[in-house]
């Protein structure tokens, strides 16, 4: 696959480029990783995300692809970071205690607001098993597709869309909610 002019740009080094891809999922793959339960809140995150974009940066000669699948490469290069560093905290029996002042920085965007819901969706979306619960957050929360989903997660297109079925099923039935018919199932035969 060809890539974009955008990707083609970062790959030559444009800052304009990876300011742009930077903006266009910088956001959301914070908030992503702070819903994973695998780093330390917001400030794990935020660390794990910034890792990911060093990663990127040195990586970026061998992406192909369009800017929108930089997302799935991006996610899935921070999910791979954020599992290592959970592999060496449980291993270590370690956890990060030192609290940095960073009052000095300019202040950005809480990465909570561009959540939409409140504490009972974070609440079911908890509930669901890790799998469904990242599948879920990344395509109807996040926006990704299902490609981008399978590639950031590191499982099929066919595993993804099973995973989102399977967690949007257990959601409808948390909140009361019947599944709209099937029309395949609900045509008329004759």
């Amino acid at each position: 696959m060809p890539d974009d002019d955008l990707v083609r740009a970062a790959k030559a080094g444009d800052p304009d480029a990876w300011r742009e891809l930077y903006r266009a999922h910088a956001g959301r793959l914070v908030v992503w990783l702070s819903t994973r339960g695998q780093s330390d809140g917001i400030a794990g995150a935020e660390d794990v995300a910034a890792d990911a974009w060093v990663v990127a940066a040195e990586k970026m000669h061998s992406f192909e692809g369009s800017a929108d699948e930089f997302a799935g490469w991006i996610f899935g290069i921070a999910r791979k970071i954020s599992s290592t560093r959970h592999r060496t905290v449980v291993r270590r029996a370690t956890y990060a205690t030192d609290v940095v002042d960073d009052s000095w920085m300019d202040p950005v965007p809480a990465p909570q607001e561009a959540v939409a819901g409140d504490a009972w969706v974070r609440a079911q979306l908890a509930q669901l098993p890790p799998r469904e619960r990242d599948v879920v957050g990344c395509i109807d929360g996040l926006g990704l597709d299902v490609a981008g989903t399978a590639r950031a997660l590191g499982i099929s297109a066919v595993a993804v869309r099973v995973a989102r079925h399977r967690g949007l099923r257990k959601l409808r039935a948390a909140a009361g909610i019947q599944a709209p018919p099937d029309p395949a199932l609900t045509a008329d035969p004759s």
